[in-house]
């Protein structure tokens, strides 16, 4: 992104604080609240703000976005990781507090990337915009006017999309708050429903008034229907399978393919980068994959660490489990399961290498490694292909691979997830009773997707390019859910494939209501890595400070520990002694609504101790 987008500006946090004498008013040449709203360049200051709260892309040195990757946050929890010791239980428990700064004990609540906190700030800050616009720029002309509240409007519905996301039931403010008001700081939750029809009435305002370009990297009608299409994708989803509301799931649903089809339809964008570049690129200005992305630069001191975790220097864990890896499509387009491929169901890495769809070679280090501590499959995908090779030989590494100097660019939204969003709604609207999803429909979005340019270091390896999807022949997947059509099965693999280790798994999971696919009771392949060969493939682990640590899983289900003497038996999936199950259950029990979160009882008692009731979130004890 520009700089201005990078850069916190601390100026805005002066402008709106109060003076209760007279003397005390700043000099006309100070920028304040009464003298600040004159022309459309303070409109775009005061919206500078929004770009590093909500596009965050890599974050910004040791800020911690990419949480499911980097270890000092303790990571999250989704079916696709396995990490060493117990695995990361969800939420079981009402925190003391949720306020602005609280981010202990929670899954989903870490960054803005994945959820707010029970924090209005940033309702407050668009509320002031639209009604600054509305009172003191009548000057501005219809079309400025309109765009700008269109902005701020769209900022307003992402956030409470975000919030009900997270919470259900929010507190709705529709205007500036005034802090001697206690009935409106401290009223009550307003239903979702109800919050939503607003967001849903924003947001349309948004997709009609933003205007179709407003320079390079600031919003655009464009960036706001492929945020659009996410959120309405989500809420249309939860609609139907957490309230079993078809109607109300249509409307959204609707809408998230209509705000797809502006995307599509602008011909602007497309797959023209091999899967790698994309995230490991130096510069994606121009990149048309990507509709919005953020630049990183060591010269403006403005870099991350997301690149070091994928540097083959660094020991990882978490890693990508079994169950993820089966998850994988063939190249013939099928399943591991009902695959033609020779050697499509042995998960070794040379064969997964071999077997499996181009992205794989592209998310992976090319051998079973000890790096990676709990699986053997070490994560390369938010690196060039340079750094991770270097850090395998031990070379020294230059300052983008390593700590939190890293500069490659991050794709903050991009158009293969705008395609997945897009194709997914349509076929849930199918089952509602909407048009049926037809070969175009595939081809504009899955087989698009599929058809990505390879990189030549993957075609030197012979990596095809995965067999298109044909919507008559539909694969019949013996993993897949009963409650779930064949086509929608494949569009959750197609995603799960495509967006590994960004933020979309467990967010995913909740919109589905498939919790329950974090039970590693039920389904061991949760806390297995891939098939090792040891004394072949990893001799060095072959050593005394590795007894009772080391240990693998045959196929018959035994977990084989090395004992110092049964080195030729450590052959099998990789699953260190240290590798744990999950300590509680969060499924299924009362009082724990693991698909939304409980406030903290600090803020329940706030509202309690000023006179007023703050209810509990649905399905947590009041």
């Amino acid at each position: 992104m520009k700089s201005k987008i990078i850069i916190f500006l601390s100026a805005i946090l002066f402008l709106f604080s109060s003076c209760d004498d007279l003397l005390d008013r700043p000099l006309l040449t100070e920028k304040n609240d009464e003298n600040y709203w004159k022309t459309e360049a303070d409109l775009r200051t005061y919206c500078n703000e929004y770009y590093t709260h909500y596009f965050i892309g890599y974050g910004y040195l040791w800020g911690g976005t990419y949480i499911d990757l980097m270890p000092m946050f303790g990571f999250l929890t989704n079916d696709d990781i396995v990490v060493n010791g117990y695995q990361r239980d969800l939420e079981t428990t009402v925190p003391s507090s949720r306020g602005v700064t609280t981010l202990t004990g929670s899954d989903i609540f870490i960054s803005s990337y994945t959820g707010p906190n029970w924090n209005f700030a940033w309702v407050r800050k668009t509320n002031i915009l639209i009604e600054r616009i509305n009172t003191r720029m009548g000057f501005l002309s219809d079309e400025v006017r309109n765009h700008w509240l269109g902005i701020g409007r769209f900022f307003k519905g992402m956030e409470y999309a975000n919030l009900v996301r997270v919470f259900g039931d929010v507190p709705f403010y529709n205007k500036e708050l005034d802090y001697n008001d206690m009935d409106d700081i401290y009223k009550p939750r307003t239903p979702r429903n109800e919050v939503m029809d607003s967001v849903y009435n924003d947001l349309q305002f948004a997709l009609a008034n933003v205007r179709l370009n407003d320079g390079t990297q600031n919003v655009n009608r464009y960036i706001v229907a492929a945020y659009i299409c996410r959120l309405m994708l989500y809420e249309g989803t939860w609609q139907k399978y957490y309230y079993n509301n078809n109607e109300r799931a249509k409307k959204f649903l609707e809408l998230a393919v209509s705000a797809g089809n502006l995307v599509i339809s602008s011909n602007k964008y497309d797959i023209d980068t091999d899967f790698r570049t994309l995230f490991g690129s130096e510069d994606l200005k121009g990149n048309k994959e990507c509709i919005l992305y953020r630049h990183y630069d060591a010269a403006a001191s403005v870099t991350h660490p997301v690149a070091t975790y994928c540097n083959m220097n660094e020991t990882l864990s978490p890693n990508a489990n079994l169950d993820f890896v089966k998850s994988f499509i063939c190249k013939d387009g099928q399943p591991y399961s009902t695959s033609a491929l020779a050697d499509a169901n042995e998960f070794d890495i040379e064969n997964l290498i071999k077997t499996r769809d181009p992205r794989f070679e592209a998310t992976f280090w090319n051998k079973a490694t000890p790096k990676a501590t709990s699986s053997a499959l070490y994560t390369c995908k938010f690196i060039d292909r340079i750094g991770p090779e270097l850090g395998a030989a031990g070379a020294t590494l230059l300052p983008k691979y390593i700590s939190s100097t890293n500069t490659n660019d991050a794709p903050v939204m991009r158009y293969a997830e705008l395609l997945l969003n897009w194709i997914e709604a349509k076929a849930e609207l199918e089952t509602l009773g909407g048009a049926a999803v037809n070969q175009s429909d595939i081809e504009t979005s899955i087989n698009k997707i599929r058809n990505r340019p390879l990189a030549p270091e993957a075609i030197s390896k012979g990596i095809t390019k995965t067999t298109p999807m044909d919507i008559g022949n539909i694969p019949n997947d013996p993993r897949r859910d009963a409650d779930v059509p064949a086509l929608i099965w494949e569009i959750r693999r197609e995603r799960r494939m495509e967006l590994f280790f960004e933020h979309a798994r467990l967010i995913d999971l909740r919109r589905w209501k498939k919790i329950h696919y974090l039970n590693d009771v039920e389904n061991p392949d949760l806390l297995m890595g891939i098939w090792v060969d040891i004394p072949t493939e990893l001799p060095d682990e072959i050593k005394d400070s590795n007894k009772d640590k080391l240990a693998v899983i045959n196929n018959s289900g035994t977990k084989i520990i090395y004992d110092g003497t049964n080195s030729t038996q450590m052959v099998g999936y990789y699953s260190p002694v240290t590798v744990r199950g999950r300590q509680r259950a969060f499924w299924n029990i009362p009082g724990i609504n693991v698909y939304l979160a409980p406030v903290g009882t600090n803020q329940i008692a706030d509202y309690k101790n000023r006179g007023y009731n703050l209810d509990q979130t649905e399905g947590w004890p009041q």
